[in-house]
């Protein structure tokens, strides 16, 4: 950062003269040794609008010129810092919160009370707020009080106790006057006066692919490898964002043969799962009626690979009971046993891969005879 030079009144006075006379920027600058060229310009704004004065400035001053209270004699100066030193004391008792969540409302009252005492600096300073957002507070809070409508409609959802939506708001509201429902509803959001009640569920629109049959009939052995699977998604709520996991299970061994792991359970997530398995004739796949299965996308994809693809009966988890009790196993012995249900979500992702590998390589079941599932597989091969 430049070191600033503070500059004699006489030298500023020369300056603000050679420029009156015409002479260049840069030769002013160079005869009296001026590095800056906004100190020359300023010098001369000042002289213009008369004000001299401010030439006897300190450096750093200029800009905070005329925004806090001038001082007639030094009594006066230390009348005022005694107010100032008061004030800092006070602040705790007049603005709740001050430390943690400090009150809008509160504030916004504090500054109007101490008005010519400190100035908004001063003020933002103790209160350890940023002046941008004072005056962000006290615009929001003046367009409050400038709109009755407002405290109307507060009135009105507590008086029904957020039984309400906007639109029976806007019903009572039109019984006095003419009022748009989406104003009403901008203003709703805006203040937090949503309806409480349990939204409406609605059932989505179109007609739904059609689900295949409840061929596996928890039949949940084979005696070859991919001959019948498995697949379903579970949700990983512990990192920093929701994250889910699609998986395949092969019933030979219950070996996974197959994962992805994303941010949102779309119909690509699960193709993305599909699309690791081999293209080998013969396979059964079972999943529940999720939409992401029962999707024409997912539905061709499968058909595609020469998959024959079965579904759990609506409503019967139990159908699909080998993954399920995979997804749960996973949980309990990485998150809930390590005590790792609130995590980053680059080690939700890391466990997940780490636990799938221990999983198909050493951990020992058994069904199994006691073998992993891919010495299994290797021993009977």
């Amino acid at each position: 950062m430049a070191t600033r030079v503070s500059y004699p009144v006489e030298v500023k006075m020369q300056a603000i003269r050679m420029r009156l006379a015409g002479v260049s920027v840069r030769e002013v600058m160079d005869e009296l040794g001026i590095k800056n060229v906004t100190q020359l310009k300023v010098w001369v704004a000042w002289h213009r609008k008369g004000e001299l004065h401010r030439l006897e400035q300190p450096v750093g001053k200029q800009y905070s010129y005329g925004k806090g209270p001038e001082y007639a004699s030094e009594l006066e100066k230390v009348k005022a810092e005694n107010r100032f030193l008061k004030q800092q004391l006070d602040v705790p008792k007049k603005v709740q919160g001050v430390g943690e969540d400090v009150s809008p409302e509160a504030v916004i009252a504090w500054m109007e009370a101490i008005r010519g005492e400190l100035s908004v600096k001063q003020a933002c300073a103790l209160l350890g707020i940023a002046r941008a957002t004072y005056y962000r507070w006290k615009a929001t809070y003046e367009t409050k009080q400038a709109d009755p409508i407002v405290e109307k409609i507060r009135q009105l959802c507590k008086q029904h106790k957020f039984r309400y939506g906007y639109r029976k708001i806007t019903a009572l509201l039109q019984k006095e006057q003419s009022i748009n429902h989406k104003r009403v509803q901008r203003i709703m959001q805006r203040e937090g006066l949503q309806c409480r009640v349990k939204i409406k569920k609605r059932k989505p629109t179109g007609q739904p692919a059609q689900p295949a049959e409840h061929l596996l009939k928890r039949q949940f052995q084979a005696d070859v490898p991919f001959n019948k699977l498995v697949t379903d998604i579970t949700y990983l709520p512990f990192g920093g964002k929701m994250l889910y996991l699609s998986s395949i299970l092969d019933l030979y061994n219950g070996e996974v043969v197959a994962y992805s792991i994303a941010d949102k359970q779309d119909t690509e997530f699960v193709l993305d799962t599909l699309s690791q398995l081999p293209n080998q004739p013969g396979m059964l796949l079972h999943s529940d009626q999720g939409s992401v299965y029962t999707s024409q996308a997912y539905q061709e994809a499968v058909k595609g690979k020469g998959i024959t693809m079965s579904m759990s009966r609506k409503g019967t988890p139990a159908d699909n009971a080998s993954i399920e009790s995979f997804h749960s196993t996973l949980k309990s012995e990485t998150f809930y046993l390590e005590g790792l249900t609130c995590t980053t979500t680059a080690i939700v992702e890391q466990t997940v891969r780490e636990y799938i590998t221990y999983y198909n390589s050493i951990r020992i079941q058994a069904k199994l005879n006691n073998q992993s599932p891919a010495d299994f597989r290797r021993l009977a091969a």
